[in-house]
């Protein structure tokens, strides 16, 4: 095996774009999303893009995508030492009118894609032992509830139980933990954040106020670091204080 990489998928936007700014000075990457064009105007803007090498799959079809990803290790002859799955999807969708082909969807991209790269990257096999740490993107929406939310909220639920069985799998070798970001604006929510109204609303129930994607990826640097060596199993917070957010009592 040669030189060691660091994975991040859904590189192309949002948390997983601005987790590539935050780790490609320090790390060579493998970009992964589904968008070719997207991820490579990605890899320009991240420094030192020659050194990054670009994976593009659609994460929402599972079959065959972890004897994949082992075949580009094996082509490129490199290794992974942290993965980051910032790949995700949100469909709302009411109880009354939920599709199964859309929960299928969610999950696929949200908790099963992930279960699936694991796979081959804890295979000494294929990976060589190079695996360090697993980061897992999931939401707040696991903690507060949301009309509409319940896929969304049920694929990133397991996500974070999936976190802390594998935590313990794979100690000491590797560390695995969960970032549950609160609502910040990326492409995913565009529409949301040019409603002045719920911009607002979102400003007034974040007692720090809006965050921003950096945000999240200066969380995500620090689990993927040395500094994190000693943590494993958890469920970071990163929302502006959302989740401990009750609004004054009138007595």
């Amino acid at each position: 095996m040669g030189e060691t990489y660091t994975l991040i998928t859904g590189a192309s936007s949002g948390f997983g774009r601005s987790i590539a700014q935050k780790l490609a000075p320090s790390r060579k990457l493998v970009l992964a999303g589904r968008n070719a064009e997207k991820l490579e105007a990605v890899r320009r803007i991240c420094e030192a893009p020659e050194r990054h090498l670009l994976w593009v799959r659609d994460l929402s079809r599972v079959a065959g995508l972890g004897d994949e990803l082992a075949s580009l290790l094996v082509a490129k002859d490199i290794g992974i030492d942290h993965f980051i799955h910032s790949a995700g999807i949100i469909m709302i969708q009411l109880a009354r009118a939920t599709e199964m082909a859309c929960v299928t969807e969610v999950f696929n991209v949200n908790l099963f894609s992930a279960m699936e790269i694991i796979r081959p990257l804890v295979q000494k096999k294929v990976n060589k032992g190079a695996l360090r740490s697993i980061t897992l993107i999931s939401s707040i929406a696991t903690r507060v509830g949301a009309s509409g939310y319940g896929v969304y909220a049920a694929s990133k639920g397991a996500v974070n139980a999936f976190s802390l069985s594998l935590a313990i799998e794979l100690a000491p070798a590797v560390r695995v933990n969960a970032v549950l970001p609160g609502i910040v604006g990326t492409e995913m929510n565009r529409e949301n954040f040019a409603n002045p109204e719920f911009v607002a609303s979102v400003r007034a129930t974040h007692p720090l106020g809006l965050g921003c994607p950096e945000d999240v990826a200066d969380a995500v640097e620090f689990l993927a670091s040395d500094c994190a060596r000693w943590i494993t199993g958890q469920e970071i917070v990163v929302d502006g204080g959302r989740t401990i957010f009750a609004p004054p009592s009138r007595v």
